[in-house]
């Protein structure tokens, strides 16, 4: 029995502003956010938009002592791991270390406020801080120049702030898209090395260190300045180290015992500091932080720095700096939402945190954002609420306030062990394999990432694999996938010939299938592909007559523009030279849409010609074949025609 197919035709009339419209809609708000309001009375409309504003206020009224427990244990916990490494990834940053107390308080309340994650621990993280260091140093000595320095670190940060922000409000975090796995997992492995070679400074008791972050630059420092070696320094950084790599396996090896590696750097640092004030004054080769000033975060607005001899420099790292620090509070929010089954709106977060950013550039904070090993405690640790955040920064203000005297003796070499069993992980080998394994472009893409940013430097490491992922997106649209199609005997389907075996070619027809939309960059392409695919076709058949018909099965074309007409156009005159018709099989509605205004004539998109599949379309000519005297059909019909 014959199927009846209905006919191909144009989409329902809409105007250009009512397109305008949907293609808005579908490329800013795939989420629809404004649907919760509908249907609403105005004054549930006012507390439905207060929630979507500040989240804080979806959980806090539901907010109950069982959940503070939880919280309370939890903000402890990590304030436990990020006081430390809060003053470990400001000296990272070329930072005080107060900076890092500054940044671990004001920071996550303000995202407690505005985040939509549960689990997301906010403070300094070891990416943002050496990316900021590295950058900021093209321009400016943290040493010879520490104001300067600090001005635009603040600036930088402000910069990343409203940046982060933008993207939020205007619905563009696909933008941060593009750093894929790939140059993700490159680039923090390559980070990973650059950080903890630096770090040998520290643990070395180094005192003239190169400012440039390459490998080469790193070592060639590390070993001309070999009479500056401190065996004391050595000694302490080796066992220090050792002991924070140890509990970090075993938590890594007995998840439930995870509270040993959060605490491990706080212990490392009080016994450590103990030490030194024993001995103090005897071993004056174990380098300290000294004194630390008292009291909660200086106001820091009169600091920005907007002049134009280093305005540039602020910007673009304030930028750099915003995109990585986006992707690694979203990655991680997502992730551990994803465990814990509830959402993170993306957009939000990146709302939360560059706001975040932004105030915290005005009081003496540096780039914050959500860091995975302190959120990683934080969800072990048993968080159920963004309030942990709020006990953390508690935490952190009681050191700030009457503390801070006991950290005069802290020495640097355990921060340096501290920042490189921290960063230690970024060095992900499972992943690697995986891409190598998966995809070996991707792979090629991860090695640039990680040897651009170990050879050269973080930002043009980041550039170049950026650039190669760009590059591969456009030999992807200039060089898009066509296949040949073929009937699968028994059946109505008509799949690649290259991958089903199986498949058998139809006499008279070339079937051919564009996977792509059809666009300037790539009709030429098409145009000689097809062509050349014709002209194999012609060769490879003793009687020419035979072939008749070539179809173009356009599911996957999704999208046309002005020069994709005109490949049709083109394309059907070609074919009209050997006699050849063309046919076109399930054109989407803006395909349809288009090709038919650019028809007015009626000249090559005739209606018999357009079909809804492509056995319809072998069926039908098929037909046509048959019943034309001039053509004598040498070889038995396909199945169900």
């Amino acid at each position: 029995m014959d199927v009846q197919y209905p006919p191909v035709v144009a989409p329902p009339h809409k105007s250009s502003l009512q397109k305008f419209k949907v293609k808005l809609k579908e490329t800013l708000f795939p989420d629809d956010p404004m649907r919760q309001f509908k249907g609403q009375p105005f004054g549930t409309k006012i507390v439905l938009a207060a929630q979507y504003v500040f989240p804080i206020l979806q959980w806090l009224p539901q907010y109950s002592l069982k959940l503070f427990k939880s919280d309370i244990i939890s903000g402890i916990t990590i304030a436990s791991l990020s006081i430390p490494q809060g003053i470990s990834y400001a000296k990272l940053a070329g930072l005080p270390p107060s900076f890092g107390l500054y940044s671990s308080f004001v920071p996550p309340l303000v995202y407690a406020v505005l985040g939509s994650s549960k689990d997301l621990a906010i403070g300094p993280a070891a990416i943002t801080s050496l990316v900021l260091r590295s950058m900021l140093t093209q321009g400016v000595s943290a040493t010879s120049q520490p104001q300067l320095f600090l001005q635009l670190a603040f600036t930088s940060t402000l910069f990343a702030g409203v940046f982060q922000a933008a993207l939020g409000i205007l619905r563009l975090g696909f933008i941060i898209d593009f750093l894929s796995k790939a140059i993700l997992v490159g680039f923090m492995a390559g980070v990973a090395v650059i950080v903890s070679l630096q770090q040998l400074k520290s643990l070395l008791g180094i005192t003239h260190f190169t400012k440039k972050m390459t490998i080469v630059d790193v070592l060639s420092s590390v070993f001309s300045n070999i009479h500056e070696w401190s065996w004391q320094t050595i000694v302490m950084g080796a066992g220090f180290l050792i002991l924070l790599l140890l509990a970090r396996q075993f938590s890594l090896k007995k998840p439930k015992y995870f509270w040993v590696s959060a605490g491990a750097p706080l212990l490392s640092v009080i016994t450590s500091t103990a030490i030194l004030f024993a001995i103090r004054g005897k071993h004056p080769a174990i380098l300290v932080i000294g004194k630390l000033p008292e009291g909660v975060n200086p106001p820091s607005v009169k600091m920005l720095y907007f002049e134009a001899t280093h305005l540039g420099l602020a910007i673009k790292t304030g930028i750099i700096v915003g995109i990585l620090s986006l992707t690694e509070s979203i990655a991680v929010g997502r992730t551990f939402a994803a465990i814990r089954k509830y959402k993170v709106d993306g957009n939000k977060e990146m709302i939360a945190i560059g706001l975040m950013n932004v105030i915290g550039s005005t009081t003496s904070c540096f780039a914050s954002t959500g860091s995975f090993s302190r959120t990683a405690v934080n969800h072990n640790a048993g968080a159920k609420t963004a309030m942990s955040n709020i006990v953390m920064s508690v935490a952190v203000l009681v050191t700030l306030l009457f503390l801070m005297p006991l950290l005069h003796y802290t020495p640097h070499v355990v921060l340096g062990a501290i920042i490189v069993t921290a960063v230690i992980g970024f060095v992900d080998i499972p992943a690697a394999y995986r891409i190598w394994k998966i995809d070996k472009f991707d792979f090629v893409v991860m090695l640039t990432a990680f040897f651009g940013v170990i050879f050269i430097s973080v930002e043009y490491g980041l550039a170049l694999a950026v650039g190669l992922s760009i590059l591969r997106i456009l030999l992807q649209i200039t060089r898009p996938k066509t296949v040949m199609l073929g009937n699968i005997p028994g059946t109505r389907l008509y799949r690649d010939l290259h991958h089903y075996n199986q498949a058998t070619r139809i006499p008279g027809f070339l079937i051919l299938s564009i996977e792509a939309p059809i666009n300037f960059a790539n009709i030429t392409y098409l145009q000689q592909r097809t062509l050349r695919w014709i002209e194999e076709e012609e060769e490879s058949m003793k009687d020419n007559s035979v072939f008749r018909f070539v179809i173009l099965e356009m599911s996957a074309v999704s999208n046309i523009d002005t020069s994709g007409v005109s490949l049709f156009q083109e394309l059907k005159s070609a074919l009209e030279t050997k006699h050849i018709k063309l046919a076109l099989v399930n054109p989407l509605a803006e395909v349809i849409e288009k090709l038919t205004k650019a028809d007015e004539s009626d000249s090559f998109i005739r209606e018999d010609y357009l079909f809804l599949s492509v056995g319809e379309a072998v069926g039908k000519l098929s037909s046509i074949m048959e019943n034309s005297p001039s053509v004598t059909m040498q070889q038995e019909q396909p199945p169900y025609m």
